[in-house]
């Protein structure tokens, strides 16, 4: 069996006239920038290459591997990210107008689906901690208790891993939601290496019906690589491939294609004694790590189910160092780009492609300005999720008439776009939702959130509707 790459070097290295889109016809020697980017191998739907789209030969081959490998019933090849599939499977699964229950801590892409779909939104409000700001586990008990509370809900949507590894009890979801006819899908976008080895146990396995997972974000592909997995009977494949095909490119890529296959090949050969080393890795970087006195390694978070080793959570809520100080120190001082940095901690991200190396670089450093003085802070508990009113509809509040307000005068009206903090993409604040003083005091304490339109907002945009505004006084 050839692999997708080698059929793209066997065709572009013939004679074969592109008369085709691309237009930069792998004229490399006319656009060099181009050879480093691999667009030598660059080519559109031609034939003996099939559609990513509409797959009858080489691609569907492809998506009968992907779900041998992760014991899916059927899975459909992505290159436009979990973004792509999130959007397509709640448009396949939820009726226009269907009720909706989803993580407040849920990615944008969920919300822009429910706002696509005109989605009834509820939510499930997980637990936040406090001492590193993220919200830790979605129970069964929570799901079964909102899907008793409203029965007309048909879909549910539960994060896990989340951003920072926390993951949920999945088969006790699943289960309690099929008690009540509701779907489930996992937006596992940073859990596809999740089944592999000895690493805890993927969604596709514990009884969801559908499930989103990003290749490149933990496996050797390519930035935008993604499947989604169809993992029950519940819901018709054909139906989800359509919108998977209508929420990505008629043109995909098939340089990304390639890297999906040269993913799949190299998990089929390697991949559990690949697991293998890099959970080895992972356990050999946490022992090294358990004597450290300022900084410290977060275990058995209150209200956590499980936790993803691969997700690496540095605290400082131990001295009076701040996240953002210590990525900063790490970047400057050692060369080492951390994924995000919250108030309290920083999350590094493992990969497939780390090895005992770079996480002993990792631990070299840690280690270093560990013995450094770093100062005391105070330590705080386990809190509800803050949740604002919400008093119009998402798909309205984005479609009515909106006006800019300074955000320090904000208080009181209702917002008409959203405020995240990305990484991850997760809304402090939703269109609809009213803007309370607890709210503008925590953006304005904040320098990584992001508005719709603002970046970093200073003023925020609102709902015009007078109704809704304001009394003045």
């Amino acid at each position: 069996m050839s692999s997708l790459l080698e059929k793209l070097q066997q065709y572009t290295a013939s004679a074969a006239l592109p008369m085709h889109m691309p237009g930069h016809k792998r004229n490399l020697r006319a656009f060099p920038w181009l050879s480093a980017l691999g667009g030598g191998l660059d080519i559109t739907e031609i034939a003996g290459f099939d559609n990513l789209n509409a797959p009858e030969s080489c691609f569907l081959e492809l998506e009968c591997r992907v779900a041998a490998l992760w014991s899916a019933q059927t899975s459909i090849c992505l290159v436009g990210g979990s973004t792509a599939g999130i959007l397509a499977a709640v448009s396949a699964a939820l009726e226009p107008g269907g009720a909706l229950l989803i993580s407040r801590a849920s990615h944008k892409s969920v919300y822009h689906a429910a706002e696509l779909n005109r989605a009834e939104l509820h939510y499930l409000l997980p637990a936040m901690d406090l001492q590193l700001q993220i919200p830790v586990s979605v129970s069964p008990d929570q799901v079964d208790a909102a899907l008793s509370l409203h029965p007309q809900i048909k879909l549910v949507v539960i994060t896990s891993p989340t951003y920072e590894g926390i993951l949920s009890d999945i088969r006790g979801i699943a289960a309690a939601c099929h008690a009540h006819g509701a779907l489930l899908l996992v937006d596992e976008a940073h859990g596809a290496h999740l089944g592999f080895g000895h690493f805890p146990e993927s969604a596709v396995t514990l009884g969801a019906d559908l499930v989103v997972q990003s290749l490149h974000k933990t496996l050797p592909a390519l930035t935008q690589t993604a499947v989604l997995h169809i993992c029950s009977t519940r819901i018709d494949p054909a139906v989800v491939r359509r919108y998977a095909a209508m929420f990505q490119s008629s043109s995909p890529s098939y340089l990304l294609s390639a890297s999906i296959d040269g993913c799949v090949g190299y998990l089929e050969q390697e991949g559990t004694a690949a697991a293998e080393r890099w959970l080895a890795a992972l356990e050999d970087f946490s022992r090294r790590l358990q004597p450290l006195q300022q900084l410290q390694i977060p275990e058995n978070l209150p209200g956590v189910y499980a936790k993803d080793p691969s997700k690496l959570l540095i605290s400082t809520t131990a001295c009076a160092l701040s996240g953002m100080e210590l990525a900063k120190m790490l970047r400057r001082r050692f060369s080492i780009e951390i994924e995000m940095a919250g108030s309290q901690f920083v999350l590094a991200m493992s990969g497939m492609g780390d090895d005992e190396t770079s996480l002993s670089r990792l631990a070299d450093a840690l280690e270093t300005i560990d013995a450094l003085d770093l100062g005391k802070h105070p330590v705080s508990v386990l809190s509800d999720t803050y949740l604002p009113e919400s008093v119009l509809p998402l798909q309205e509040a984005v479609k009515a008439p909106r006006m800019p307000v300074p955000l320090s005068n904000a208080v009181g009206h209702i917002s008409a776009e959203y405020v995240w903090a990305y990484p991850p993409g997760i809304p402090l604040l939703a269109p609809g939702e009213r803007i309370d003083a607890q709210l503008v005091q925590t953006i304005l304490s904040r320098t990584d959130l992001h508005s719709t339109y603002n970046g970093l907002p200073t003023h925020i945009f609102v709902s015009g509707n007078i109704d809704l505004c304001p009394k003045m006084m």
